[in-house]
């Protein structure tokens, strides 16, 4: 007769895993949908600067906390992708009740609509990726800290695709502050810091080349 013994502390650790994704998934929507309604319900409302910093860097502060929390790559990529369409159907939502262009509340377009909601997801993945304590770690750490840093040299330089003169100095700086903080959280030693922030140098030098280079009409696509 066989012995057949059965481990019931797999079971119940398969349990916690399974509940703590279900948690996860829900507070990403519920997260996406507070974020979104909050961010058109206090629009126009508060001083300038506010709006500037909100949008779009709590949308893009929620999709890295649900990245970085996630339990695994694939569920860093459903979670994210759910905390981003819930924003932006509340955010879509709010606007249409309060008589807006719904698809021009964010990204200004519904093709603008398009890269805000991969962008989001993108660096959601970014974000888990940054828990590895290897080079890739690093180099994913680096380019979160490039895309926020370019962010803000793209909405402070006049000419650039989303110029905004008060954008400046202000809330650029703050923007820019915080970008290198969150590159310094993310990494756990100095050694991994130091080549975060020099990653975050070279992609942001890069990004903003490449968007000069757009603005400028080197690119067939800017034709």
């Amino acid at each position: 007769m066989n012995d057949t013994t059965i481990d019931y502390a797999d079971f119940a650790e398969y349990d916690r895993r399974q509940r703590a994704i279900e948690r996860h998934l829900l507070a990403a929507f519920l997260g996406g949908l507070a974020v979104g309604l909050l961010g058109m319900l206090l629009s126009g409302i508060g001083p300038r600067w506010f709006g500037q910093l909100y949008d779009p860097y709590a949308y893009l502060a929620l999709s890295l906390a649900v990245g970085v929390s996630a339990s695994g790559f694939g569920w860093a990529l459903v979670t994210t992708f759910l905390a981003a369409v819930s924003t932006l159907v509340a955010a879509i939502g709010a606007t249409a009740l309060r008589g807006g262009e719904a698809f021009d509340v964010i990204g200004g377009s519904a093709v603008g609509l398009n890269w805000t909601l991969g962008l989001l997801v993108l660096l959601g993945l970014l974000a888990y990726v940054t828990r590895r304590d290897d080079g890739w770690g690093d180099v994913a750490a680096g380019a979160v800290g490039a895309a926020l840093i370019t962010d803000v040299v793209d909405r402070a330089t006049p000419g650039f695709i989303d110029s905004d003169q008060s954008f400046w100095p202000g809330p650029a700086v703050a923007a820019g502050l915080l970008a290198v903080g969150l590159v310094l959280f993310l990494r756990r030693n100095a050694g991994g810091r130091v080549r975060a922030l020099a990653m975050s140098a070279v992609f942001a030098a890069l990004f903003t080349f490449c968007l000069a280079a757009f603005v400028a009409g080197w690119f067939p696509l800017a034709a």
